[in-house]
């Protein structure tokens, strides 16, 4: 699309109300971590201590509004000791330029380098390098930066007791998210009964998984519930797409589908609220398969025999709800029965191991840190030569609103620029009504605290809005008058956010270029979950089960990141230098070929629905597409990023990923040999 374009489409949604869930009570709870270290700082020293020490309290609460499956107690805690370190390094190098420039360049790029391990830990991390930012204006001496950076660990840790001692929905979130998969697969449910070959976004399912994975700890006291339920969403999706696809399952659709969805929707209502469903009793009949009640023969009648066990799996968690008096898997040998997620120590390998994969030129990701380390570092020296005050908000501002992709990136400067224009308005009428003292001024800083807190997941904008008065009140409680703050925090503003916008257009990075790459690795995959399907008819024991699930893992984050680039791609304003005008039309036949791959990824898994059970008759005659897929697999792939032409899946090509080298077994299966008797066996 075209720049005017892409600005309309940014500045739509960095205004956009997102429809969500309000949480007062966490907000609450987090207001009440900033007041209490804004009051006994406000009464025992001075005004100006108080102001500072509310930086670590405020930032803490914050983060634990982030997307994370970890305790909110240990983010909060993690948070805090962030900041902590951050500006205890920054109070040493304060002072001089020489020192203080290539430290800020080296931490805002290590900041920025924390988005390969997720969006959570880029957020945090770039609150870090707002927070060394600060520290700049204060005094500096070793003693008075441990002393600071003591409160500002003292706000983590003070959000983390009040997390301890008063839990709100402590598994509230892992519940949703396995909700949200059984309501999905019920939905796809009710969907294949107007449409057989309807699509199924596998998001839910992925989202459930990565709730699932816990700490040894957090296994010891999760709930019976959340553990389970989600291999049943796993295995219901194949079977009622088998059931319904007219091939190869029932040719119509009768009342029992109505009664399997009133289970699925049942089951998935018990799992959200954590209390048993009520169940009508006719609910039930569509558990009984005999050959009164049942006309569906050959695989038809299997999937319906599959389905109605899996169903009374459904009905059994619909009617126990989250019961009390049951024990969660223990963590032992038997460690498969859960996914485990690394502690705290454990992750540093994890950690240093995902950053190391996106050093390179190419990585959204590097390119993210660079544009981070230079825009924070320029924009400093550009506000320090300005007459204003409070210089650093213009890369605080650049650094909170910098993403790896352009349409977020510019969404959140727009946002944070009308955010701050309302809040400091807001404000300014507040302070020009009531003429507030320092006391009353911080009752109004930590009401707007919990305002942010509250709207964090409503909107950028709305949320920096009473950022932005927060600010005010604080500064406004340190004794600085409205006439000074608030002029400069929109110029600053303005300048940080047009700072970030710029940073984007000098060192992009484009998602369109690598539209061929996601998309072969999707078709890789893709191939691979075949043959690991085909693979398991021919000998159908535990390992090969587990390869087959592996697989379809694998092929399932292959789409998403496929999806994903493709999204970014759409939003992205011009067409990138260097990409010739072939590439540019198969950019446009992405969405063909996309619909192509997920026929083919559907295909495999409506024969997955049919595997036989582990320890049955072997098919030795399936064992011929594995091995043709592992001599595809050895010819060497051909070169080029190409897409497939936007035709038939049996007459497509194959696609190889434009990289150096691949990696065995990474060459893709052609589709074509589905259908040749001499792989498959009659």
């Amino acid at each position: 699309m075209t720049w005017l374009r892409a600005f309309g489409e940014v500045v739509r949604t960095g205004l956009t109300i997102e429809e969500t869930r309000l949480e007062p009570l966490p907000a609450l709870r987090a207001a009440a971590g900033v007041a209490i270290v804004i009051g006994p700082a406000l009464w025992l020293v001075s005004p100006a201590y108080a102001a500072s020490a509310a930086l670590g309290a405020y930032s803490a609460g914050g983060a634990t509004f982030q997307r994370s499956w970890r305790p909110r107690k240990v983010v909060a805690l993690g948070a805090g000791a962030g900041l902590a370190v951050s500006t205890f390094v920054g109070y040493l190098a304060a002072g001089r330029l020489v020192t203080f420039l290539p430290l800020l360049a080296v931490w805002a790029f290590a900041a920025g380098t924390a988005w390969a391990v997720g969006s959570t830990a880029g957020i945090v991390a770039a609150t870090t390098v707002g927070s060394m930012l600060v520290t700049v204006t204060l005094p500096t001496s070793v003693g008075r930066a441990l002393e600071h950076a003591g409160v500002i660990a003292l706000g983590g840790v003070t959000q983390a007791v009040l997390i301890l001692l008063f839990p709100i929905r402590r598994w509230g979130a892992h519940r949703d998210a396995l909700a949200d998969a059984l309501a999905a697969v019920a939905d796809y449910a009710r969907r294949l009964r107007h449409d057989p070959t309807a699509p199924f976004d596998p998001e839910p399912l992925m989202t459930a998984r990565d709730a699932a994975a816990v700490t040894p700890s957090q296994a010891r006291t999760r709930p019976p519930v959340l553990h389970g339920p989600r291999g049943l969403a796993e295995r219901i999706r194949p079977v009622v797409a088998a059931l319904a696809d007219p091939d190869v399952g029932a040719p119509a659709e009768g009342p029992g589908r109505d009664r399997a969805r009133e289970l699925l929707d049942a089951a998935a209502r018990s799992i959200r609220r954590g209390t048993p469903a009520e169940v009508r009793p006719e609910s039930t009949d569509v558990l009984r398969v005999d050959e009164e009640h049942e006309v569906l023969e050959g695989p038809a009648r299997q999937a319906a025999e599959r389905l109605v066990e899996l169903l009374g799996e459904a009905l059994e968690i619909a009617g126990s709800g989250c019961a009390r008096g049951r024990t969660a898997t223990p963590p032992g040998p038997d460690g498969a029965r859960f996914l485990v997620r690394p502690t705290m120590l454990r992750l540093v390998p994890v950690v240093v191991r995902a950053v190391r994969r996106e050093l390179r030129r190419d990585s959204p990701v590097f390119r993210h840190a660079v544009r981070l380390a230079a825009v924070a570092t320029l924009g400093y020296l550009i506000a320090a030569r300005l007459p204003l005050g409070h210089g650093y908000w213009a890369p605080i501002a650049s650094v909170m609103v910098m993403r790896p992709d352009f349409h977020r990136t510019y969404a959140r400067a727009v946002a944070r620029l009308a955010g701050t224009l309302a809040g400091v308005a807001l404000a300014t009428g507040v302070v020009r009504a009531l003429g507030p003292d320092a006391h009353v001024s911080g009752a109004l800083a930590v009401v707007s605290a919990g305002l942010s807190y509250t709207l964090n997941r409503t909107g950028y904008a709305y949320s920096q809005c009473f950022t932005a008065s927060y600010v005010v009140f604080l500064l406004g409680m340190g004794g600085q008058a409205w006439e000074q703050t608030v002029p400069e925090r929109v110029l600053l503003t303005l300048l940080g956010g047009a700072l970030a916008m710029l940073a984007y257009v000098v060192f992009p990075a484009w998602e369109t270029p690598r539209l061929p790459s996601r998309l072969a690795d999707w078709l890789a995959a893709d191939g691979r979950y075949a043959a690991a399907v085909v693979r398991d008819y021919a000998e159908p024991t535990r390992e090969h089960h587990a390869d087959m699930r592996r697989a379809l893992l694998e092929s399932r984050e292959a789409r998403a990141a496929w999806q994903e680039a493709y999204d970014r791609a759409r939003r992205e304003p011009v067409r990138p230098r260097g990409l010739t005008s072939q590439e540019a039309q198969e950019a446009q036949e992405a969405q063909e070929a996309q619909e192509a791959l997920k026929g083919f990824g559907r295909a495999a898994m409506l024969m997955e629905s049919h595997v036989p059970r582990a320890d049955s008759l072997f098919v030795p005659e399936a064992g011929r597409f594995p091995e043709a897929e592992r001599s595809e697999s050895a010819t060497p792939p051909a070169t080029g990023n190409s897409l497939p032409a936007a035709s038939s899946p049996a007459t497509r090509t194959p696609v190889s990923p434009s990289r150096e080298s691949d990696p065995p077994g990474s060459a893709v299966l052609s589709p074509s040999l589905l259908a040749d008797p001499a792989v498959v066996g009659p």
